[in-house]
């Protein structure tokens, strides 16, 4: 390090270097990722200077460090890519990265690799000051933490399969983000949270041939490749700005001059567009605002004002610009530049761009400092008036309340408000004006006793727009208080409640025939349709989403009718079952590619982490489709929760909520449901029953052995640590209950596992109490519900789950049967007590001899003596003792089980009774066999054979295996685990095997289920799978059903026409009848005479 003389500095560790020498318009610029240092390169002398800008507020910067002999193997000259830390570390890439600079002193710190890489896109240090180097399709990500003077690779991230022609774009030091192109398609990748996104789709001749570069903020991800620039707004996930710059001055000045974007994206803007594109705009807005710069130096004696300086860059950070100049470095407030620059086109008029106008509503924070401001002048200074007029940029706004109708109306003047541009008008009762406040873009909010309004005027259509509206009930001011909070808690405007669009049609319309409008509130106005039951509004929100996405494949559209599943299901499952077929086999681009991959579960993202091998097995590779699940944010849960709520009572997603065999029945559905098993489910339910099987071996081995063989010790721990695991595990089915008890109650698997768990609890209680309790029956039963528990846990896996649902489709199909057959074998066992019932005293203990023919001792079993000659003493030598099971009809209890014994071919209850002696009681037995035994035996084996031919699919284990994925979600996870983007995405992808993929189309076409509602697509699919010829053969086959079903209309029409000249033949004919029938009167007549 060259250090040529030191400056007084009120701190130790910092010591600014004077730099004699000028800066160079060729010197390379960058700033470390916390912003604590600016470097500059000159490839001319080999040197680095690196100006500390943390040692000044505003002003020039000081060169804390000069470094001239740099090594020969590390040159940040053109065409290598490379990066500084905030700590003095440097990485370059020439030709090979051969490891890291230490400039504290001077060392080549190799990485612990066992190979060294080539990389041609940007390395980047992140605020860790660790390393982050792609290469090729894999992200090398180093550590500080060095070892034998190496550094350490702590993650490697490698691009899947199917992403075979990935390019590395761009990386974002300060917030961990990598950006890349695939196919057609720009994506950013999080490597904190592995979470990707889509940015931006094109034809991609422009980005191949010009390339792309990428500034980035918290808020926004801005594009450039050629002359085109696009704005991604990261909150709402959709590009909301795109604009050629040659051919659109008027809008680049309108975005420039815009309140919200201007201090948001102007960092991105001059990071983008300085040195590497100009135009006369530009330039003459950085000139001036420049000069301007250079007087104001002179003049505070911080520049010698008889000497020229030349502007060399600009450079910008989120707070700062950093204006490069020939002599020096100088650090200026953001805030300050913008504002200066907007003062020098204050006064030009800009054409008004009709692009922006809906541009408020895309944008977070946009009016809440104003709204906030307008709550608190109407709380604490209201006073009331009708009417309220504004002049801004030459036209009037009028607000006015009529006095008579109490409508409100919103009208818009020129200047001279002697002619109307352009009115609205709000019919209702109750529109008291409390409130009104003017923005400058031509927006005004008004607030009223019906809640909040915001008006816009378009000055291009010359029209007024309601952009948003939130109802309020404001009887009285004070009122205004409690709705605070809704805007206080919230960066961006509340969503509309449902009250908002009951009253107020208008914005109902405004929602539905506006994109942006209805991208950001679609949803709510959709649920609203739904619990209005309006089904043409349901319809028209449904085509228009499903339109919109087929202009854009990036947008959200699909999104707006995925979260409103669960309200679909419950009043219009039909339209579940027309989304699933429509957006069958979709891709997010125009165009399906075909790759051999290897074989790849389901997954959501483009990248996975490996370990730090790179030596993978090599797999058979097979052709496969990657596809776009279309079910978009369905699996998400809501952002805002309370972490205490949660756990009591957690806020479900649409996945939770909908439980709809549609959904499953094509691949869209399984692909989320082996999804969310691979990344989570089978982890947590093997953990779950892991523990369930600590409890039952506990339990099972404390009541099982004999005592002889275990001590009394161990089985007294044993049946303790039952009773611990016993409750957790019954504290996650409390949880269950709390959230939805009538949900609970309806799946039986509740209830078995209720008993499961409760029974052998309070057995090892009882147990543990007092041993002189005979606790054998509950030992049996105890262990039975545990093992069929057991049994329960291979319901999840297919070859086991599918006759687990088929079992519980088939039960809740029948019940109503059961609970008839079981009524009528009542009714039979209650005839068959009443018939053999004793009706004389008797007692089992002693001998009791009567006539009555029930009596147990009459019936039992008698043994008589046999004497030598042959003969049979008729009074009985011994009689056996009756029981209980002599006659099981002394008791109601036992005649039903005896009833259910004859129903299962055991007719021993009746042995005992002679059928000749007893015609009722064979008349009864003979109308129970044919009534029960032959018919409804035999019509619930009908039945069940009916049900399980039914049930007998993937589709009710699929649903099955959708609700234990659910449970664990809900009651397993931890709140912020359901919010883990890795587990939860927003979109997910899954790969199909191209011969599976055409197998499954020509099931789909033969079942008359292919839907082409993205016609396009789809030919392009069937293209792709080589099977146009059964397309045209099934559209040739519709074409010539279509025109037999037109010939048979007109051959309908020909026979009704025939039938009508039929009908007037049998009129004439009856009028002719008629006819005669007087003229033979008239005959007859004559005759008489």
């Amino acid at each position: 390090m060259d250090e040529i003389s030191d400056k007084n500095n009120d701190t130790d560790d910092f010591k600014i270097v004077i730099f004699n020498g000028n800066l160079k318009k060729s010197d390379k610029i960058r700033i470390t990722p916390n912003e604590k240092y600016l470097i500059t390169y000159n490839e001319y002398t080999h040197s680095i200077v690196g100006w500390n800008v943390e040692s000044v507020d505003k002003g020039q910067l000081g060169a804390e460090f000069i470094i001239n002999n740099i090594p020969d193997n590390i040159r940040f000259e053109s065409g290598y890519a490379w990066a500084f830390s905030d700590n003095k570390k440097a990485a370059t890439s020439c030709g090979r990265l051969e490891g890291v600079y230490d400039m504290n002193n001077g060392q080549l710190n190799k990485l612990d690799m066992d190979f060294s890489y080539t990389t041609s896109v940007r390395l980047t240090f992140n605020l860790n000051n660790d390393l982050i180097a792609p290469y090729r399709r894999v992200i090398f990500i180093h550590s500080t933490q060095t070892k034998n003077n190496k550094w350490n690779c702590k993650r490697i991230y490698k691009a899947l399969e199917y992403c075979k022609n990935l390019c590395f774009i761009s990386i974002s030091s300060k917030y961990n983000k990598v950006y890349f192109r695939l196919n057609n398609f720009i994506y950013e990748f999080d490597l904190i949270t592995e979470k990707s996104i889509k940015i931006y789709v094109d034809d991609g001749e422009k980005m191949r041939h010009h390339g792309v570069e990428i500034a980035s903020n918290e808020n926004f991800v801005c594009l450039r490749f050629g002359d085109k620039i696009i704005i991604y707004s990261v909150e709402f996930e959709n590009h909301i700005i795109s604009l050629d710059i040659k051919e659109n001055v008027n809008q680049l000045r309108k975005l420039m001059k815009h309140p919200t974007l201007c201090s948001l994206l102007f960092p991105l803007l001059l990071t983008v567009y300085w040195y590497d594109y100009y135009d006369y705009f530009w330039n003459s807005v950085i000139k001036d605002f420049w000069n301007k710069c250079i007087n104001h130096l002179k003049q505070n004696d911080q520049l010698p004002k008889e000497q020229k300086y030349h502007l060399i860059n600009i450079r910008a950070t989120n707070k700062y610009v950093f204006v490069i100049m020939d002599v020096g470095i100088w650090k200026i407030d953001l805030e300050k530049m913008i504002s200066a620059i907007n003062s020098l086109l204050i006064d030009e008029i800009v054409e008004d761009v009709d692009m922006y106008d809906n541009l408020h509503i895309l944008l977070p924070n946009s009016y809440m400092k104003t709204i906030r401001e307008l709550f608190h002048e109407v709380v604490s200074d209201y006073n009331p008036f009708m009417e309220k007029s504004f002049i801004q940029d030459s036209v009037t706004w009028n607000i006015m309340r009529h006095s008579s109708t109490n409508n409100l109306f919103v009208r818009v003047y020129k200047n001279t408000r002697l002619e109307k541009i352009c009115d609205s008008k709000l019919d209702h009762d109750n529109s008291r004006l409390l409130g009104i406040k003017f923005l400058n873009e031509g927006d005004v909010i008004i607030l009223t006793q019906i809640g909040l309004f915001i008006y816009h005027f378009d000055k291009v259509k010359k029209s007024i727009s309601l952009n948003y509206y939130y109802y309020m009930k404001l009887s009285e001011v004070a009122e205004l208080k409690k709705y605070e909070n809704d805007f206080l808690n919230y960066t961006d405007l509340p969503l509309p409640n449902y009250t908002s669009f009951k009253i107020c049609e208008g914005w109902v319309k405004a929602v539905k025939d506006n994109k942006e409008r209805l991208l950001k509130y679609g949803a709510e106005l959709l649920k609203f349709a739904i619990e209005e039951h309006d089904l043409k509004l349901i319809d028209e929100i449904y085509k228009k989403c499903i339109g919109y996405f087929k202009e854009d494949y990036n947008n959200n559209f699909l999104s707006i009718i995925t979260s409103t599943m669960p309200l679909l299901n419950e009043y219009y499952p039909e339209h579940i079952e027309r989304y699933s077929l429509e957006t069958m086999m979709i891709i997010d681009s125009p165009s399906y590619n075909m790759e051999y991959q290897n074989k790849e579960k389901y997954s959501n993202l483009y990248f996975k982490v490996v370990g730090i091998s790179l030596k993978l097995k090599k797999t058979k590779s097979t052709p496969t489709l990657v596809f776009l699940n279309p079910y978009i944010k369905f699996i998400n849960y809501p952002k805002n929760y309370d972490w205490f709520m949660e756990l009591i009572k957690p806020q479900p997603s649409p996945f939770v909520e909908t439980m709809n065999s549609d959904i499953y029945k094509t691949w869209n559905g399984e692909s989320i449901i082996n999804f969310k098993w691979n990344m989570y489910g089978k982890y947590y339910y093997a953990g779950i029953w892991i523990l369930f099987m600590a409890y039952l071996g506990c339990f099972t081995t404390a009541v099982t052995i004999s005592q002889q063989y275990i001590e009394k010790d161990v089985q007294k721990r044993l049946l303790i640590a039952s009773i611990i695991l016993g409750f957790i595990h019954l504290s996650f089915e409390i949880r269950q209950i709390i959230y939805d008890f009538n949900k609970w109650i309806e799946d039986f698997w509740n209830i078995f596992d209720v008993i499961a768990y409760v029974l052998p609890i309070l057995t090892s209680i009882l147990w543990l109490q007092s041993s002189e309790i005979n606790m054998i029956p509950l030992f049996s039963f105890s262990c039975l519900f545990l093992d069929i528990k057991f049994l329960l846990f291979f319901r999840a896996f297919e070859s086991f789950g599918i006759y687990f649902a088929i079992i519980i489709s088939v039960a809740k199909q029948i019940i109503s049967f059961l609970l008839v057959l079981f009524i009528i074998i009542i009714s039979f066992a209650h005839a068959f007590y009443i018939l053999l019932l004793p009706r004389s005293q008797y007692s089992l203990e002693e001998h009791t001899n009567n006539d009555d023919p029930n009596n147990p001792w009459n019936i039992a079993s008698t043994y008589n003596q046999v004497f030598e000659n042959g003969s049979i003493n008729p009074n009985p030598y011994i009689i056996q003792l009756p029981s209980d099971s002599t006659n099981m009809f002394i008791d109601f209890r036992t005649a039903i089980f005896a009833t259910y014994k004859f129903l299962t071919g055991d007719s021993s209850a009746f042995s005992n009774w002679s059928y000749t002696t007893n015609p009722s009681l064979a008349i009864l037995v003979v109308l129970f066999s044919l009534l029960i035994v032959v018919y409804l035996m035999n019509l619930l084996i009908g039945l069940l054979n009916i049900a399980i031919e039914k049930d007998n699919n993937r589709v009710s284990y699929l649903v099955q295996k959708a609700e234990i994925l659910a449970e664990i979600e809900l009651f397993y996870l931890l709140p912020h685990q359901r919010r883990w983007y890795k587990w939860f995405p927003k979109e997910i992808y899954y790969l199909a095997n191209a011969d599976k993929t055409r197998e499954k189309i020509k099931e789909l076409i033969k079942n008359n289920e292919w839907n082409n509602e993205f016609s396009e697509m789809k030919k392009n699919l069937l293209k792709e799978l080589n099977i146009e010829n059964e397309e045209a053969t099934l559209q040739s086959l519709f074409k010539e059903m279509k025109e037999m079903k037109g010939e048979m209309k007109g051959m309908k029409e020909e026979m009704k026409g025939t039938k009508e000249e039929m009908k007037e033949t049998k009129e004439e004919m009856k009028g002719m009848k008629e006819e005669m029938k007087g003229t033979k009167e008239e005959m007859k007549e004559t005759k008489e005479e």
